[in-house]
């Protein structure tokens, strides 16, 4: 089942707030043979942080976190898998706390991004929650919100950041590493997957993560800037369509997948849609 989730934490209108309606334009519930169950009814507006959790239109951050923590278990509950159309990486730490009540359980993550996305309220230089989504699904992010996703949904050893390639900038910005985390995660950042082969560290991943229930969330600003282009945060050296179908493929065909989110896809930055049309294709298996 999809389920559209138009926001975007920069906290205004267009942007990734358009993307579920774009993809569904262009196939994407048809191409991964899902009913689609049209759009949450969630937006994130404002220009000013909250001076108690640091982010940007607070309110809306969390308000939108408990309609897609409902969503999610409502679905889960019925035995079916969510497919998030995001929409912004804000909507991961709904996402699992949702899957979390309705499993009894919290959960593994295969998060595959661009970023490490560990930063807090303090820490993030424009207050946006798609900054924040890894922190606060631990249980370490801003406190209103932590505790709007139940408390931390993911298993930290279980948690596994994949595709990241802003190491030297979240440094720079005072973020928490994740090797400084009490119970670190998995790491595969883009340049460990290709010095170990991007089929081979998939696999071994597939191996750890399965055998229990996880997540699978991709944000397309995994792929390198000049692969797709449509998105906020751009950066070089990311991964290309073919290393991205060999990273998601043993994931995604495991039975204790429950659940996928998909982040950050702008159709604004594409005007013929050329990359969202891509983008389909590789989700659907063309």
């Amino acid at each position: 089942m999809t389920i559209g989730v138009p926001f975007d934490s920069v906290g205004r209108g267009g942007g990734t707030e358009t993307a579920p309606g774009a993809l569904r334009e262009l196939g994407l519930p048809e191409a991964l043979g899902a009913r689609d169950e049209g759009d949450l009814p969630v937006r994130i507006r404002g220009a000013e942080r909250d001076p108690d959790t640091g982010l940007l239109a607070s309110a809306d951050v969390l308000e939108s976190t408990a309609q897609i923590r409902a969503a999610v278990a409502t679905t889960i509950g019925a035995g079916e898998r969510p497919f998030l159309l995001g929409g912004c990486c804000a909507e991961l730490p709904g996402a699992l706390a949702g899957a979390r009540d309705a499993l009894g359980a919290p959960l593994g993550l295969a998060h595959v991004d661009g970023h490490l996305d560990l930063y807090d309220g303090r820490t993030s230089t424009t207050g946006e929650a798609a900054d924040m989504p890894i922190a606060v699904a631990l249980g370490l992010g801003p406190a209103g919100w932590v505790e709007a996703a139940g408390g931390g949904a993911a298993v930290p050893e279980r948690t596994a950041l994949v595709g990241f390639r802003d190491r030297a900038e979240s440094i720079a910005d005072g973020m928490r590493q994740p090797e400084d985390l009490p119970r670190p995660p998995i790491l595969h950042g883009a340049e460990e997957l290709r010095a170990r082969g991007v089929a081979t560290a998939a696999a071994e991943l597939a191996e750890r993560l399965g055998g229990a229930p996880f997540w699978l969330h991709l944000d397309v600003d995994v792929l390198d800037q000049d692969v797709f282009p449509a998105t906020d945060y751009l950066q070089p050296d990311g991964l290309d369509w073919d290393e991205l179908a060999a990273l998601l493929a043993p994931l995604g065909a495991l039975e204790e997948l429950v659940g996928a989110s998909l982040a950050c896809y702008n159709p604004d930055k594409d005007p013929g849609l050329e990359y969202g049309r891509r983008l389909v294709a590789a989700l659907g298996g063309g």
